[in-house]
């Protein structure tokens, strides 16, 4: 039974209208005539000077008084609410940035944003994310690479020697490097897979060994 209820997981979030889904979500392209939809319960968190100025993954560049979102998997220019469910607060965001690179965390808000959520100050709150549409003249870019991100590091060479000892049991292991204004991180993944789906289900034979890592897209 419960074997079933995951296999039917992926079509209910995608096509039952107003329901929370349950963790993993899933969302594929919409079909001919299908409205895109995406909502996802789970925490929100916010950055700031650390990265303002720098490039964000789609290569603008970051204004932490704009309001831009981060998000691990969503396609970029797509637009988002954002409702913090502690206290019924709500504004629209447009993704260009990949993140939250935290375990259990689901977006990442511009200051500005986080200030209108009232979300500033404890650094963190549950909301609910939903899609609401694109940015006007922006094409949808579903096709994507997906990889697994399994480790951060802040000295390259721990992180070097993880995916040495990592590569020896999977295979397209790497090492990206992102940077702030005052850090660098290494961050270790592998995979090279073309659909969230896919990286998923690979996933689900690595989480005993990597109970906090998650996908990213690697646009």
């Amino acid at each position: 039974m419960r074997r079933r209820i995951k296999k039917l997981l992926p079509f209910l979030i995608l096509l039952v209208a107003g329901c929370a889904p349950t963790k993993p979500v899933l969302y594929r392209p919409p079909e001919p005539g299908k409205e895109f939809r995406y909502r996802e319960v789970g925490l929100a968190s916010w950055y700031g000077e650390d990265f303002h100025g720098r490039r964000t993954a789609n290569g603008e560049i970051y204004d932490m008084y704009a309001m831009t979102a981060a998000h691990r998997t969503l396609p970029f220019n797509i637009r988002v609410r954002v409702t913090n469910l502690e206290n019924g607060k709500k504004a629209d965001f447009r993704i260009n940035d990949r993140g939250p690179f935290v375990s259990g965390r689901i977006i990442d808000l511009s200051k500005s944003g986080a200030r209108e959520l009232g979300i500033l100050d404890p650094g963190t709150a549950k909301v609910a994310v939903e899609a609401t549409g694109w940015v006007a003249g922006s094409s949808p870019a579903w096709e994507g690479v997906y990889a697994i991100q399994v480790g951060s590091f802040a000295e390259k060479e721990n992180a070097y020697r993880f995916r040495e000892d990592l590569a020896r049991k999977q295979s397209h292991v790497h090492v990206v490097l992102w940077e702030s204004n005052t850090k660098k991180y290494y961050r270790v993944r592998l995979g090279s897979f073309r659909t969230e789906e896919e990286a998923r289900r690979y996933f689900e034979g690595l989480k005993r060994d990597h109970p906090n890592g998650f996908i990213v897209r690697e646009d």
